[in-house]
């Protein structure tokens, strides 16, 4: 059992960044076996994969829309993931949300993982 809590989130400028955390908490895995994954999700629109890291933190993976802009990594002995995202755009809208996945590798089909936080909001003003 993994429980997961984003935050960070907010209301930025077109340009501006933001730095989002997802504190896990593990009971009978520890959190660093588990990779790690953000999520985001907008206003009709189906959840899409944004970035993943793998349980070392050793592998990345990004969605092309974010590649250059968005920053993923890990910290295993604070049980914390983050999402640093720079260069915002007004599209970057959206609720972010944070997943574990049980996979060797870093996955970005929303099937691959079994946990997920409750979501933080991100807008972005044009």
């Amino acid at each position: 059992q993994a429980q997961l809590v984003e935050s960070g989130g907010g209301l930025v400028q077109a340009g501006g960044s933001l730095r989002l955390s997802c504190a896990a908490s593990a009971s009978g895995r520890t959190f660093n076996s588990y990779a790690m994954g953000w999520f985001r999700q907008a206003p009709g629109k189906e959840r899409e994969f944004v970035a993943g890291i793998s349980w070392r933190g050793g592998s990345t993976l990004y969605a092309d829309a974010v590649k250059g802009r968005f920053t993923i990594s890990r910290d295993n002995a604070k049980n914390t993931v983050f999402l640093q995202m720079n260069s915002l755009k007004p599209e970057d809208t959206a609720v972010y949300y944070c997943a574990a996945s049980s996979s060797v590798v870093v996955t970005t089909s929303t099937l691959e993982y079994d946990y997920w936080g409750q979501g933080t909001q991100v807008t972005v003003s044009s």
